[in-house]
């Protein structure tokens, strides 16, 4: 039987045979596309070293037999992995920018992101005025960096418990030339941070998927850190004690800006006392909330 390497004579040809691979394979996205055509894309432009935003002029291009052979290996190995498409290639794009990734972090895909690229307005009136924001459990570092894009004089300062997932975050603050304003700290949440840190902003993605959810997982997810995404019997382990100590680290205005995804019953049942702002994004409704220092500490 002839192989698809060599039937396969475009860059079209190999995206349909890829996208029907794909849903017969039954595979799972949510890693940066939602999609088999998206996903399929994205790994073939990798693979043949084009831009991941350039589909449509090469669709009609022919390729060489060793760029068919690299790009069905790629299509084989997610079938047959599981692996998300960015622990195969090794970076993950959001908001346009470029993070390495692997598999001691959870792949970059806050809805946070679309957040901090609007400058939190209009809850923060003046982005110049912001002068520290923390990014606690940071994983790749993704969103301490939007922030530093985003507020352009404030110090940042990146959190995680994992070493593993600082030495991650730290090479994507190198790979965006901002040493000099985000710090990678080593703290178990707040413990570890140095207690005169006040901040403007506190944003946080922390493991907040229950138990009952945690089984549930697709193999996708099972690849990435249970560390980074288990939150206990209802999702609110962590959450809890962010509450609890948050406000000892931020300023008199200071906001926290909290993702807890498909959580919100869980949420309002654990916490029915506070009253936050929900913030919706393009793709998201009811996965993000706002909470003043004044709500945490009246």
């Amino acid at each position: 039987m002839p192989s698809p390497h060599t039937e396969l004579l475009t860059l079209r040809d190999l995206l349909r045979w890829s996208i029907s691979r794909f849903h017969a394979a039954g595979l799972v996205f949510g890693h940066g596309s939602d999609n088999a055509w998206d996903e399929a894309a994205y790994l073939l432009l990798h693979g043949l070293h084009l831009p991941p935003d350039t589909l449509e002029p090469f669709l009609d291009a022919r390729l060489l037999e060793r760029e068919r052979l690299r790009c069905v290996d790629l299509i084989h190995e997610r079938i047959n992995t599981r692996k998300p498409a960015a622990y195969l290639t090794g970076e993950a794009w959001l908001q346009g920018e470029r993070f390495l990734v692997d598999e001691r972090v959870i792949v970059p895909r806050s809805p946070i992101s679309e957040l901090l690229a609007e400058g939190l307005a209009p809850w923060i009136e003046d982005p110049d005025a912001v002068g520290r924001v923390l990014d606690l459990c940071t994983g790749s570092g993704c969103l301490a960096i939007l922030a530093a894009h985003a507020f352009g004089n404030a110090a940042v300062d990146a959190v995680d418990v994992s070493a593993d997932a600082l030495a991650v975050a730290q090479s994507n603050i190198e790979l965006h030339g901002l040493q000099d304003r985000v710090q990678a700290l080593r703290s178990d949440l707040l413990a570890q941070v140095p207690a005169d840190r006040r901040y403007d902003l506190i944003v946080c993605n922390p493991p907040y998927v229950n138990e009952r959810s945690m089984k549930a997982l697709p193999p996708e997810y099972r690849h990435e850190p249970r560390l980074a995404l288990a939150g206990g019997a209802d999702g609110m382990d962590l959450v809890r004690r962010i509450l609890a100590n948050a406000p000892d680290f931020m300023a008199p205005e200071g906001l926290l800006v909290l993702e807890i995804g498909h959580e919100r019953a869980h949420f309002e049942a654990a916490f029915p006392e506070l009253e936050p702002v929900w913030l919706d994004t393009a793709a998201t409704t009811g996965q993000i909330l706002l909470l003043r220092r004044a709500q945490l500490a009246p």
